[in-house]
Formats: structure tokens, sequence, C-alpha cells
């Protein structure tokens, strides 16, 4: 029987796009808390949860570590840490900063939203489908 010796080369990985991303005033905005922050935080958390009347809402806090599933997005000197099981819910999301004049917030463009409550608190996401 002959020795056949078999190498492998690791496959390369296809450019993956990036799950969440910034526009500039919002990564202008998040800048400027985190520098601001008593404490040094590891990234934006963001994620999805189930709740309020059309059935999910969205989550936005201030990370102290990544948790080792976290999908881990750098995007206009920021990171956000992307929550697994919000991923499929937010690929091509992104997230912007509107002030108006009686509010300021965090906004999300998401594709995969498909309805939202007339109080804009909570939204229906479906999954998005890969190719």
């Amino acid at each position: 029987m002959a020795n056949l010796e078999i190498t492998s080369q690791p496959r390369q990985r296809r450019p993956r796009p990036k799950v969440v991303t910034l526009t500039e005033r919002a990564a202008e905005r998040v800048r400027e808390i985190m520098a601001k922050a008593e404490k040094p935080y590891a990234g934006l958390r963001v994620g999805v949860k189930n709740g309020g009347c059309a059935g999910q809402e969205y989550v936005l806090e201030y990370a102290e570590h990544a948790d080792p599933m976290d999908e881990v997005v750098e995007d206009k000197g920021v990171t956000i840490l992307v929550e697994p099981k919000a991923v499929l819910f937010l690929i091509g999301s992104e997230i912007d900063y509107e002030v108006t004049k009686l509010s300021a917030k965090f906004v999300f463009h998401n594709p995969n939203e498909t309805d939202a409550c007339g109080c804009g608190e909570s939204v229906t996401i479906q999954p998005a489908k890969l190719d």
C-alpha cells in the first residue's frame, strides 16, 4: 500500500458584510459617551429581546467585556458587540443617532423589520434569509 501524504490548505473565507453599521452621527455620539464614561467599556452591545406590542425590542447597552460568542464588528472607531441570538435579525442594519426638537435617540434602520408599533418602541423582525 502506497503511503499518501495529504496536505490541506486553510480555505480562505470570503469577506463577510458587517452585521451592523453606524452612521457617522451615531459613531460620533457613542465615542463621545464612552470618552466621558467613569469606567472603560469594551464596546456597544446590540441585541434584540422579546417584548412590546409588536413582539420585539432593540437593546443597546455599554458592555464591560465581550462575551465569547459575540459577533464583533468594528465600525468608524466603535466596537459593536452583537449578541449571537440577534445576528440573523440584525443583518444589514444601520444604527443612526437622530436629534429632533423633542428628543435625541439612537434609531435602527433594519431591512428585516416587517412592522412597528405606533409608539415606536417595539418592532416585528423576520430573520434574514441567507443565500
